[in-house]
């Protein structure tokens, strides 16, 4: 077993990557020798990939239509976040800015992260 340290480019992730394949066709009793081994790893290729392939975060229109299509919602239900329906047309047409407000609203009644919600749009 080679020893374990941070993955610091993309061979050494290959070679976890493979290390991490074997281990899910045989997956070691979680607690034990193995088990920690695997944990450690999933770790480390999860930390390398974060760095390397980072996830930008959505737009935050974008964001509102997607947890709208998740939930089935129409623009009427968006109404108690974000005001009259006019003005629910307006901020998904981009014609006016989320205010602090609406983000704070719609982040505690949809769940949707704040971080979206408070870019720049597109």
């Amino acid at each position: 077993m080679k020893e374990l340290k941070p993955i610091r480019n993309n061979a050494e992730y290959k070679f976890v990557l493979a290390e991490i394949s074997q281990l899910i066709d045989n997956e070691p009793i979680p607690g034990s020798k193995k088990g920690d081994r695997f944990e450690v790893l999933l770790m480390l290729a999860e930390i390398y990939e974060a760095k390397r392939y980072p996830i930008s975060l959505p737009d935050p229109i974008e964001a509102i239509k997607f947890r709208m299509e998740q939930a089935g919602l129409k623009p009427k239900d968006l109404q108690p976040m974000i005001g009259g329906l006019n003005r629910v047309y307006e901020i998904l047409n981009r014609k006016r800015p989320l205010t602090l407000k609406m983000i704070w609203n719609l982040h505690k009644m949809l769940g949707i992260p704040a971080e979206s919600l408070i870019q720049q749009g597109a």
